[in-house]
């Protein structure tokens, strides 16, 4: 026998049925939450932090931590997707809808690009911003959230690839029309749905 493997001795564990229908296609589960970044991670004080809101809007907005940390807050109990491949299910964020934000803007287009601090953007659909779908974050499970997650302040779109969900996020621009963001320029999907494994141009 010596030299045989078996398969179920082999290979990621095995999860639950009811854990397995909440994993979308290609993805693992992880218990713990991987960092990846592209390259250095941004230092925002969040005294310097700003969020705003512009382009093709009637209202451009823009907030500051303390003003922000005024506005009506909720807690998101969420699963996420990494294109990756890793799932983290049954976490929670706590911040702001989008909802909210955008109604004090007014959006005039149905597109936006989301840009963060260190330079980096991508795009998303309003559609994909709005309809209690989308959030700036400022917390994970009940504190703050941490630089290497995307702190002082982070997008959170769980629905989308977690690429999509911006860390560091500074400014959302209302756009007329659709155009990708620096993920999507380097081979990321326009959309990123983890159901229909959108994770690259060709999928």
């Amino acid at each position: 026998m010596a030299g045989f493997v078996s398969r179920g001795f082999s290979g990621r564990p095995r999860v639950d049925r009811d854990v397995a229908a909440r994993l979308p296609p290609g993805q693992y589960l992880e218990t713990g939450f991987p960092v990846l970044t592209a390259g250095p991670t941004p230092q925002v004080p969040h005294e310097q932090w700003q969020l705003s809101i512009d382009g093709e809007v009637a209202a451009p907005q823009e907030w500051t931590w303390d003003e922000f940390g005024r506005l009506a807050f909720e807690t998101v109990p969420c699963d996420i997707h990494c294109v990756t491949k890793w799932s983290k299910l049954g976490t929670s964020f706590r911040g702001v809808s989008l909802d909210l934000l955008l109604a004090q803007a007014g959006p005039r287009g149905g597109y936006a690009m989301v840009h963060s601090y260190g330079g980096y953007s991508t795009n998303l659909t309003l559609d994909d911003l709005t309809g209690g779908k989308a959030w700036v974050v400022t917390e994970h499970e009940s504190a703050l959230l941490p630089t290497e997650h995307g702190g002082p302040a982070r997008l959170l779109v769980p629905h989308l690839y977690f690429w999509k969900s911006a860390k560091w996020i500074r400014s959302v621009q209302i756009m007329g029309r659709e155009e990708p963001g620096f993920w999507e320029q380097n081979g990321y999907h326009l959309r990123g749905d983890p159901w229909k494994e959108q994770r690259y141009w060709s999928d």
